[in-house]
């Protein structure tokens, strides 16, 4: 039986567990009451532990220490986000749950949900209890606020950039992707960038073959050493195969990319199965509709998790991105050369970077992508900033609310 979730609804003949989790008994949840607990605490059976590690469990990932008092609960992992609930997986079932009431309240901030990839546990209705603390968490600032920030994917290990080689090709929103990738852990839990260029057989093959693209994609790989970049046709098997390296049992890859790149053809030729409706582009200027609409954690016939993404039309910035991940390495390396210490690269005598401009050694353009990212950074960590204090004001006046309500009417 090929392991694959499908997002509207359970596989036929796939068992859905009870209420206690598992037909041959509760699968209960450990913890010692220490700071510094490990998943290595939860007590599964052999069979179940193989079957939490098909999807996505590692051993070494540290638990939440807020649960060190919990002395039960159903292990799942969340494969799908709706207003209304979630959906988990149980090892190979899948059922619907709960969020807990205060998830929905306005004020709560999105950042403490759980998103899909998230490890939760669950109680005996149905309801999530503890979001388990995440090795990783690719998010963006949320489309049109000014401070709040959504939720992509958690605990993933490689994150596919898809980008089809036509005019959706772009290599300063790849620097973007690349930004929030870097920004979704410590260095060394980060998950792995990896640059997919989809419609390679348009662009870079027959009559309708771009002359300049291969340049421009050679271009790209020179600027960023340390992400893979790969040229495919999404719907070509053969050629997709480049991306088994990080498709391996276990692992859990997201995909990310603008409406119309081809993730969804990708997710499809990856399944092996047409799961995912797929749609046109604009010939004018190369723009999908969104084809996915929602985030979904699914089965590869080789036993990785793949996470589809709704196609993203603004790419803000969180505030915990640094720039030195971006890829600017030549930049800061001519920033050091400038004659001034605080040379702001404008035009002071001796900058090192307006004279790479002059002498055509440093692309303008690459210059002013720099600039901007930079300006954007400095933004949205004023943001962050703000938002922290602003949570910090608000526990603080929920605390003195309590302890008035306490003095007055003693402790319910």
């Amino acid at each position: 039986m090929r392991s694959v979730w499908l997002g509207a609804g359970f596989r036929d003949g796939w068992p859905l567990p009870d209420r206690r989790g598992w037909a041959s008994g509760s699968l209960r949840q450990v913890l010692r009451p220490t700071a510094s607990t490990y998943n290595t605490d939860v007590q599964l059976s052999p069979d179940q532990h193989e079957a939490f590690l098909a999807i996505g469990w590692r051993d070494d990932l540290p638990a939440a220490p807020a649960c060190a008092n919990a002395s039960a609960g159903r292990l799942a992992r969340v494969v799908e986000q709706h207003r209304a609930g979630y959906r988990v997986a149980i090892g190979e079932a899948v059922l619907k749950v709960s969020a807990p009431a205060e998830w929905l309240q306005p004020r709560f901030d999105p950042v403490d949900r759980a998103a899909v990839g998230d490890w939760v546990l669950l109680d005996d209705h149905d309801v999530i209890t503890t979001v388990l603390p995440r090795h990783s968490l690719l998010k963006r600032g949320a489309a049109g606020e000014h401070y709040r920030q959504q939720l992509i994917a958690a605990n993933i290990d490689t994150v596919f950039v898809v980008s089809g080689l036509d005019g959706d090709f772009n290599p300063r929103r790849l620097q973007r992707y690349l930004l929030l990738v870097f920004g979704s852990a410590d260095e060394g839990d980060r998950a792995q960038p990896v640059i997919v260029l989809t419609k390679a057989d348009k662009a870079l093959e027959g009559e309708q073959a771009d002359p300049n693209m291969a340049a421009r994609v050679e271009q790209l790989r020179e600027s960023l050493p340390d992400v893979p970049v790969l040229c495919v046709n999404a719907k070509s098997p053969d050629t997709v195969a480049a991306l088994a390296p990080w498709l391996s049992k276990g692992q859990s890859v997201v995909l990310v990319g603008s409406s119309g790149a081809g993730k969804s053809t990708l997710t499809n030729t990856l399944l092996g199965i047409e799961k995912q409706a797929t749609q046109s582009v604009r010939e004018a200027d190369s723009r999908g509709r969104h084809t996915t609409t929602s985030r979904s954690l699914m089965r590869l016939p080789d036993g990785a998790c793949l996470i589809d993404t709704p196609g993203m039309r603004e790419l803000k910035l969180t505030g915990d991105e640094r720039l030195e991940d971006a890829g600017f390495e030549d930049i800061e390396q001519l920033a050091t050369q400038c004659r001034f210490r605080d040379c702001r690269h404008q035009n002071e005598p001796g900058c090192a970077i307006q004279q790479s401009i002059k002498d055509g050694e440093l692309q303008a353009e690459r210059w002013g992508s720099y600039q901007t990212l930079q300006g954007e950074l400095s933004d949205a960590a004023q943001t962050l900033k703000v938002r922290q204090e602003q949570k910090r004001d608000e526990r603080v006046q929920s605390r003195a609310m309590n302890k008035r309500l306490t003095d007055k009417y003693g402790r319910r």
